[in-house]
């Protein structure tokens, strides 16, 4: 009797310290089989009205409508240094954190591999989850602008760079920056001599060039239809392959006028780089089901954007080769680390 006892007494030693491994296994940060089992935050890391913020609310909208995630979803804008500020954050003080998730697109390998104001942070310090879209950038100006072709804009740099403002919403080197001196490089002009002022995020820029303070922007062709539909600005030119539709539809691409290049912005999900396995799955699943959902075309739609998915194997293998580009493109406009 007695060593029968203490063979159920040492089971049951076991069996609780198994539970107690399994338990500490599955995420210090609420990675388990229950995951979610609070309220989730989806960071867009730039002030209102950019791509980042529209991406972390349609995603959060989706989620929130169609119930594929039940515990709400929030979205917070933490913007500064084109998103390299909040980056340093994540990557340092959320790397376990479950419940934070971070919407982001070319300027997380941009400000990694830039070399002036650079972050020592990349794709590699998170977990992508997905990529969702694919947009391009846009070359605008106000409705009254003199400029009516980016040709105009370019000559006008090319005779004094000093005279002609290019603003973005994001920080020197990073994609708004890239996109706007692209066709400058391209057109011969020698990159670092053009004025660009940086804002935290695209609604900014816009707000500076009506406001009279930049005389060109450069943004995300999806952010600015709005405005082409209000009446307040004119596109000149934008980044894509091919003429986009909707508001843009009339719009030139680079190739069009003369420029040989073009830019794909993409746009994902991303974890904490420590995130439980099981928040992954669960994010990978349900980001799976999401993107079929009529909710989501909606999105699509509403907001000019293509769509594009990558699972999370499939988007961290596109990362690595788009990082080799980014390199390239840093390297030849010779701001690379």
């Amino acid at each position: 009797m007695k060593w029968k006892k203490f063979t159920t007494v040492a089971l049951a030693g076991v069996l609780a310290l198994s539970l107690a491994a399994c338990s500490k296994t599955d995420g210090a940060e609420g990675g388990s089989s229950k995951y979610p089992e609070r309220n989730l935050t989806i960071v867009a890391p730039s002030g209102a009205g950019g791509g980042w913020d529209l991406t972390a609310r349609a995603i959060a909208k989706t989620m929130n409508d169609t119930k594929i995630i039940e515990k709400p979803i929030t979205v917070e804008n933490k913007p500064g240094g084109g998103g390299a500020v909040y980056m340093a954050e994540f990557a340092t003080k959320e790397v376990k954190n479950d419940y934070n998730l971070i919407v982001k697109s070319p300027p997380l390998l941009i400000n990694n591999n830039k070399a002036e104001g650079n972050s020592p942070y990349g794709y590699k310090d998170t977990t992508p989850l997905a990529q969702l879209t694919r947009d391009y950038g846009a070359i605008v100006v106000k409705a009254d602008s003199e400029f009516k072709t980016l040709k105009d804009v370019l000559e006008a740099i090319k005779k004094d760079a000093k005279s002609v403002t290019l603003a973005g919403g994001s920080a020197p080197g990073s994609m708004d920056h890239l996109v706007g001196v692209l066709p400058a490089f391209k057109y011969g002009i020698d990159p670092k001599t053009v004025k660009y002022v940086s804002y935290d995020g695209g609604g900014e820029a816009v707000a500076a060039l009506l406001g009279g303070n930049a005389d060109v922007i450069a943004t995300d062709a999806s952010a600015i239809g709005q405005y082409v539909k209000s009446g307040d600005v004119r596109v000149l030119a934008v980044s894509s392959t091919d003429r986009l539709g909707g508001e843009l539809a009339d719009v030139p691409t680079f190739m069009e006028e003369g420029i040989d290049a073009e830019f794909t912005i993409w746009r994902g999900l991303f974890g904490p780089k420590e995130m439980s396995d099981s928040a992954v799955d669960y994010w990978t699943e349900k980001l799976k089901e999401m993107v079929e959902t009529d909710e989501w075309k909606a999105e699509l739609e509403r907001n000019g954007w293509e769509s594009e998915y990558r699972g999370s194997d499939d988007f961290t293998k596109y990362l690595e080769d788009q990082d080799k580009v980014i390199v390239e493109l840093l390297t030849a406009l010779g701001m690379q680390k």
